[in-house]
C-alpha cells in the first residue's frame, strides 16, 4: 500500500472481512492445492490409504497462507507494524509446521511416474539438498533472517515495493520450511537427526524470538528507532492519521506479538515433536519385539529338529 492510499480503521474483524487478491501468490496456492489433491485422489483410486491427518495438516497450512497473504492482514501489513508481525509469525511458523506435517514429498514419491520420481529422489539425495537441510545451517538461517529483515534496508524496501514485499512472504515460508521439515516432517528428507537434538534445536529458538521481540519493544520512539524509518510516521500526515496508533506504541505491540506468539508456537512445536518421539519409540519397541519373537521361534524350531543324543 502506498502512503497516499486510505484505509478505514483496523478492527478485530478486519482480517476476516476485508480481503484482496495477490495474483502470484494465489496462483502458487492453487497449483499446490491442485497437485496435492491429484496425488491423494490417485492413491485412493488405486485402493491405497493416505492418512486423513496429513490432508488436514495440508489444508490448515494452505488456509493459514491464504489468510496471511489475501485477507485483511495483507491489506494492512504496510500500514500497521503489529499487523505485519502477526502475518510474519503465521508465514514463518504456522504455515511451515503444517506443511511439514502434511508430507507432500512422500505423497509425490508414492504417486509420481517413474521418471519424475527418479528425478525427485536424485534431488533429495543431492549435495545441495544435504547442505540446505543441514541442521546448524537451517537453525542459523531461521534465527538470523528476522534480524536481517528488520535491521537492514530490506524491510523498508518491502514497504515501498510490492515485488520485494511478495518475495519477503515467500522467503519467510521457505526459510521456515527448511528449518521445520527435517525436525517434525515425516518426509524422507536429508538433515534428519536424533530426537534429542531436534528437541534441543526447537528449545534454542525460543530465546532468540524473545530477544528479538524485546529488542523491537525497547527501541526508542524517534525516527531512528522505528522500523521502516519514517514510513509509519508519514502515514499520520494523511486521512488515516485520525485513527492510526502512535508508531512507537504500535511497534511496542508488534514486538510483544513476536515474543509471545514465537514462544506459543514454539511450545506447540515441542508438543508435536514429543508425540512423534513417543510414537517412534513405541514403533521401535514393536519392531524389536517382533525381531526377538522371530529369533526365538527360529531357535526353538532348530532345537526341535535336532536328533536327540543316544
Amino acid at each position: 500500500m502506498h502512503s497516499s492510499d486510505y484505509l478505514p480503521r483496523f478492527t478485530i474483524g478486519t482480517p476476516f472481512t476485508d480481503w484482496e487478491l495477490a495474483p502470484v501468490l494465489a496462483l502458487l496456492t492453487l497449483a499446490a492445492v491442485g497437485l496435492y489433491a491429484v496425488g491423494v485422489n490417485k492413491l485412493y483410486s488405486r485402493g491405497d490409504r493416505w492418512p486423513v491427518g496429513r490432508t488436514l495438516a495440508f489444508v490448515a497450512g494452505i488456509a493459514a497462507f491464504v489468510f496471511a497473504t489475501q485477507s485483511g492482514l495483507a491489506r494492512y501489513d504496510t500500514t500497521l507494524l503489529s499487523v505485519h508481525m502477526a502475518q510474519h509469525m503465521i508465514l514463518s511458523m504456522i504455515v511451515p509446521l503444517a506443511l511439514a506435517l502434511s508430507a507432500p514429498v512422500t505423497l509425490a514419491l508414492r504417486t509420481l511416474p517413474t521418471g519424475p520420481r527418479r528425478w525427485l529422489l536424485s534431488v533429495l539425495h543431492s549435495r545441495v539438498a544435504k547442505v540446505l537441510t543441514f541442521p546448524p545451517l537451517t537453525f542459523l538461517l531461521y534465527i538470523v533472517s528476522p534480524w536481517a529483515l528488520y535491521y537492514s534496508g530490506w524491510y523498508r524496501a518491502s514497504l515501498e515495493s510490492s515485488y520485494v514485499h511478495e518475495a519477503m512472504h515467500v522467503h519467510l515460508v521457505v526459510v521456515g520450511c527448511l528449518f521445520f521439515w527435517p525436525i517434525v516432517g515425516v518426509d524422507p528428507v536429508p538433515g534428519r537427526v536424533a530426537y534429542p537434538f531436534r528437541m534441543l534445536l526447537v528449545f534454542m529458538t525460543l530465546p532468540f524470538h524473545a530477544f528479538l521481540g524485546v529488542t523491537i519493544m525497547g527501541q526508542p520512539g524517534d525516527g531512528a528507532g522505528l522500523l521502516g524509518g519514517d514510513w509509519y510516521p508519514t502515514l499520520h500526515e494523511g486521512e488515516m492519521g485520525a485513527w492510526l496508533p502512535d508508531p512507537s506504541d504500535d511497534q511496542h505491540l508488534a514486538g510483544g506479538l513476536l515474543w509471545s506468539s514465537g514462544d506459543l508456537v514454539g511450545l506447540v512445536l515441542v508438543g508435536v515433536l514429543f508425540v512423534q518421539w513417543v510414537r517412534s519409540s513405541m514403533k521401535e519397541g514393536e519392531r524389536e519385539d517382533r525381531r526377538l519373537d522371530l529369533l526365538e521361534s527360529r531357535t526353538g524350531a532348530g532345537a526341535g529338529g535336532e536328533a536327540e543324543p543316544r
